[in-house]
C-alpha cells in the first residue's frame, strides 16, 4: 500500500500521496512550464479526482493523470479545455523505465477512489490561486483584490470605446461568471460576465468589462490564475462589500475622486493620451477633458 507521504518525482513536477489528497509540487526551472512555476504546489483532495490513468507518452516516457471531477477546480473550469497537454498540471510525465513503479501508484490512487462520486462537484474543492492578482492585458492592467476587479486602461491599446468609458471596477457580488480564452489557442482575452443583464459587445475590445491578450500580453500564468481566482470568488457567492455608486469616468470603482495616484502613472497615461491626441484620434476638448482628470488625481 502507498504510505502517506510517499513521493513520486517526474518531470517538472512530483506527486506527494497523503491520506485525503495529492498534493503536486512544481520545479522551478527554466526549463518548466510558466503556468506550473506560478502555481507553485496546489493540494488536491481526493474528492476532487474523478479517474486515474497511465498512458504512454512522447520520446520514451509515461504519464500519469489524475482526471479532475467536473466543476471541483477553479482553474480548469476557467480553462475550459484550452489547455495544451504540456501545461496541464494534472499531468506527471516521467520516464518510461518508471512505468512499473506509476502503474502501482495509479492503482492505489484507483483503489482509494473507489467510494468517490464521479459526477460533477456542488463546490470547488480544489483552492484557488491566492490574491492578490494583476496581470498586464495588451489594453489595460487587471487587478484583483479578491473583493473587486479593477481594469485600468493604456491609452495606446484600449479602444476608444474603452477610455471614454473610463477606468471600470467590478464587485465580486456584480457578476455571475468568467470567460477566459487562451492566448494561444484563440485571439485571448478575459471577460467578466455581469449579472445585471447589461447587454455586453460580443467584441472583447469593444467591451469594458474584458481585457484582450496578445503580443506577449495576458500570458497563460498571469490571465489563467487570475480568471481561475475571479470565478471562485463568484461562486461561492460573492460575499464581499459592494461597491460605490456609478463612479465616474477617469475613476476606478473603489478608488474615490480624492485618491492619489503614482505621478509617474500620470505622466505617462498624459503622454499616451497626447499622442492619441497628435494622431487625431481624439478631440481638442475630449484631450482637454481627459488631461484635466488626470491632473486632478495628483
Amino acid at each position: 500500500m502507498a504510505r502517506m507521504g510517499d513521493v513520486l518525482a517526474g518531470f517538472h513536477a512530483a506527486w506527494e500521496f497523503e491520506s485525503d489528497s495529492v498534493l503536486i509540487r512544481f520545479e522551478r526551472g527554466i526549463r518548466t512550464p510558466k503556468l506550473f512555476q506560478a502555481l507553485g504546489e496546489r493540494r488536491i483532495p481526493l474528492d476532487a479526482i474523478a479517474a486515474v490513468t497511465l498512458t504512454p507518452g512522447k520520446r520514451g516516457t509515461v504519464v500519469l493523470r489524475a482526471e479532475p471531477r467536473q466543476g471541483a477546480d477553479p482553474l480548469m473550469e476557467a480553462a475550459a479545455g484550452q489547455l495544451k497537454d504540456a501545461c496541464d498540471p494534472y499531468r506527471l510525465v516521467l520516464p518510461a523505465e518508471r512505468e512499473t513503479l506509476a502503474e502501482y501508484y495509479a492503482d492505489e490512487l484507483r483503489a482509494m477512489l473507489a467510494t468517490n462520486d464521479p459526477g460533477p462537484a456542488e463546490r470547488y474543492l480544489v483552492q484557488p490561486p491566492e490574491t492578490p492578482l494583476q496581470f498586464k492585458a495588451y489594453d489595460g492592467k487587471a487587478s484583483f483584490d479578491g473583493k473587486a476587479v479593477h481594469f485600468r486602461w493604456f491609452w495606446t491599446g484600449a479602444s476608444s470605446a474603452k477610455w471614454k468609458a473610463g477606468d471600470q471596477g467590478f464587485a465580486v457580488s456584480d457578476l455571475c461568471g468568467v470567460e477566459w480564452r487562451s492566448p494561444e489557442v484563440f485571439e485571448g482575452h478575459l471577460r467578466l460576465l455581469r449579472r445585471d443583464g447589461v447587454s455586453q459587445p460580443p467584441q472583447a475590445d469593444q467591451d469594458p468589462a474584458a481585457v484582450v491578450f496578445g503580443l506577449g500580453y495576458g500570458p497563460v500564468h498571469e490571465s489563467l490564475p487570475f480568471a481561475a481566482a475571479v470565478l471562485a470568488a463568484v461562486r461561492s457567492g460573492g460575499a464581499s462589500a459592494p461597491l460605490p455608486e456609478s463612479p465616474g469616468a477617469g475613476t476606478t470603482a473603489g478608488e474615490g475622486p480624492g485618491t492619489r495616484r503614482d505621478p509617474a502613472d500620470i505622466a505617462d497615461r498624459i503622454r499616451h493620451l497626447g499622442e492619441l491626441h497628435e494622431a487625431g484620434l481624439v478631440t481638442d476638448e475630449e484631450f482637454s477633458m481627459k488631461k484635466a482628470e488626470l491632473l486632478a488625481e495628483l
